[in-house]
C-alpha cells in the first residue's frame, strides 16, 4: 500500500515541479523577452523601419565583401546589444534565404563573449564560470582575460565560417525545390 502512496506523492510532485518551472518563466524569461522586444521595436520605429530595411539590404547584397556583414557584423550587434533569445529577431530584416545562416552565426555566438560581456547570455554564464574557475585554478587570473579573449576571437571565426557553409546549405537545399514549391516557414506545416 506503501507504494501506491509513494506513487501518487511522486506523481502529483512531477505536475508540482512543471508548475514551479513554468512560474519562473512567467516572472523571468517571458516579461524579459516581452519588454525587450518593445524595446527593439521602438528603437526601429526611431531609426525608421525603411532604414533598417535598407541595411538589411545593403548586408543581403550577393559577394564576399557584405559575407563578414552578415554573418559576424549583425550578429556581434545583435547578441551584444539585444542578449540571448531576442538577438534572434535582428535576422527577419534579412531574406528568407539568409535567415537560416544568420540565425546559425547568432546562436554561435551567445557564448564566445560570455567572459568580457556577461550580460549577453546571463542565463548561460555558468559555462564560461566553470571553464574560467578550471584555467584560474591551473594557470591564474591573467590567463583568464587572456582565454576571454581568445573565446571571443575564436567565436567571430566560428561565425563568419558557420554562417558561409550554412548559406551554401540552404542555397543548395533551396535549388532542390521543385518549381511552384516555397521554402517558406508555413510551407512544411500547411502539407
Amino acid at each position: 500500500m506503501d507504494y501506491l502512496v509513494e506513487f501518487a506523492v511522486w506523481f502529483i510532485g512531477l505536475f508540482q515541479a512543471g508548475a514551479t518551472t513554468f512560474v519562473g518563466l512567467v516572472t523571468g524569461i517571458i516579461p524579459l523577452v516581452i519588454i525587450l522586444m518593445t524595446a527593439f521595436n521602438a528603437v526601429i520605429a526611431g531609426i525608421g523601419q525603411e532604414r533598417v530595411d535598407r541595411f538589411a539590404a545593403f548586408a543581403a547584397r550577393p559577394g564576399w565583401a557584405f559575407t563578414p556583414l552578415r554573418y559576424v557584423v549583425l550578429p556581434v550587434i545583435a547578441v551584444f546589444f539585444l542578449t540571448n533569445p531576442m538577438a534572434y529577431t535582428m535576422g527577419r530584416f534579412l531574406p528568407e534565404k539568409l535567415k537560416p545562416a544568420f540565425y546559425d552565426s547568432a546562436v554561435s555566438f551567445v557564448h564566445p563573449p560570455l567572459g568580457l560581456f556577461p550580460h549577453v547570455n546571463p542565463g548561460e554564464l555558468f559555462v564560461w564560470a566553470g571553464i574560467a574557475t578550471g584555467v584560474t585554478t591551473g594557470y591564474g587570473a591573467l590567463v583568464t582575460a587572456r582565454l576571454a579573449i581568445a573565446y571571443l576571437i575564436i567565436g567571430l571565426v566560428v561565425i563568419f565560417i558557420r554562417g558561409i557553409v550554412t548559406e551554401r546549405i540552404t542555397a543548395a537545399l533551396w535549388k532542390e525545390q521543385p518549381a511552384g514549391e516555397s521554402m517558406e516557414v508555413g510551407h512544411a506545416i500547411a502539407d
